[in-house]
């Protein structure tokens, strides 16, 4: 099992469960902080005196207050630790429940694993350290399955640029001259309603509102 482990929570009544969870483990060494930028000190300083940590289980989202912090979330403090320690194993614990956000995560920033706090989380976390130790990613059963329906549909550069437009009050019937300004194609109307008709049709739902809240909730855009 994991000898040194650090966890990164600014919630002190999750930081206390979470230690407690690694002492029913049987953890020797767990060190834990409430800031992004103390969390990447311990690493700094763990590498210098040639001690490392085995893994890191942090949150994804930290709420600001009177200290100022250079690393302001989850993912910019994962990318700056594995730029240290690129063996470095992690694990988010966060209450995000977007599968795109999720997905994302393991694609772009190489995480290890995956819990979102709920009910049982204790026992999922449990888990989860088992399964990376062993060199295995970690996502809950539900998770995977959401993942697996996102990953389904495929969304193209153009189809979430679509999208995008959609949510930020663009009119369907004026997204071209949009588009043309961009040098973005195809960008006629009728190619337009072409292709989010089709988007609508593939995921079910029968309005350009319902889509873009649709995307809004899986994390697309």
């Amino acid at each position: 099992m994991f000898k040194k482990i650090l966890i990164a929570e600014d919630h002190e009544s999750i930081n206390l469960s979470v230690q407690k969870t690694l002492e029913d483990l049987n953890i020797p060494n767990v060190d834990y902080v409430y800031y992004c930028d103390d969390a990447l000190a311990k690493v700094h300083k763990s590498i210098r005196e040639n001690e490392p940590y085995d893994l890191l289980i942090t949150d994804l989202y930290y709420e600001e207050d009177h200290r100022q912090q250079n690393i302001k979330d989850g993912r910019d403090l994962i990318q700056q630790i594995k730029a240290l320690q690129p063996s470095l194993k992690v694990i988010v614990f966060s209450a995000e429940h977007k599968s795109g956000i999720i997905d994302s995560l393991f694609k772009e920033y190489h995480i290890n694993g995956y819990v979102r706090k709920a009910r049982n989380d204790s026992k999922e976390l449990k888990k989860s350290i088992a399964s990376v130790y062993i060199n295995e990613n970690y996502l809950s059963l539900d998770l995977k399955q959401e993942i697996k329906k996102l990953n389904s549909y495929e969304f193209s550069a153009y189809e979430i640029t679509l999208v995008s437009l959609l949510s930020k009050g663009v009119l369907q019937k004026n997204i071209p001259d949009l588009l043309q300004e961009k040098n973005i194609k195809p960008n006629s109307l009728s190619s337009v309603e072409k292709k989010l008709n089709s988007l609508k049709e593939d995921l079910e739902v029968t309005s350009n509102e319902q889509l873009v809240a649709f995307c809004k909730d899986i994390g697309i855009i």
